[in-house]
């Protein structure tokens, strides 16, 4: 037998909700319990969907950098961003679509500052797609909270 993660976590929150949690008689130990039963549940959700996250993150951004750079009109920086656009996710370990992510959000973060700068015809419609992208990572990274209770 293989437990998943989530599973394991899950039956962890269970034991400190369920068996553990009632039995404690101090305020002070009772809310650290309920702390790490709430830290186990976004583990669970975290691990289950870190690197398609990722993943989807970081082609969402090169995306853009392969629009922009054919429509912007600063060489350095179409440079730079097709560099980017072409990159690849070499390896599936959080840890290196981590890495990478954050590479490409810098890239982004210049990107969108010269954008906002822009007073080219394309800028408005490219600040568009990149605050799309930045919300839709938000979403992605957003926490479920079950009720409990």
């Amino acid at each position: 037998m293989k437990p998943e993660v989530t599973t394991v976590m899950g039956g962890y929150v269970g034991t400190l909700f369920g068996s553990i949690l009632p039995h404690l008689n101090s305020e002070y130990s009772m809310g650290d319990t309920g702390l790490m039963a709430m830290s186990f549940m976004m583990m669970a959700q975290e691990y289950d969907r870190a690197a398609d996250i990722r993943l989807q993150e970081n082609e969402d951004m090169r995306a853009v950098f392969a629009h922009a750079a054919d429509i912007i009109d600063n060489v350095g920086l179409a440079t730079l961003l097709r560099k980017a656009a072409s990159g690849v996710d070499a390896s599936m370990r959080v840890s290196a679509l981590n890495a990478a992510n954050d590479e490409l959000k810098a890239v982004l973060i210049e990107l969108h500052a010269y954008v906002e700068h822009s007073k080219a015809h394309w800028a408005p419609e490219l600040e568009m797609r990149i605050w799309s992208v930045i919300c839709a990572g938000t979403e992605r990274r957003k926490l479920d909270f079950p009720k409990l209770f």
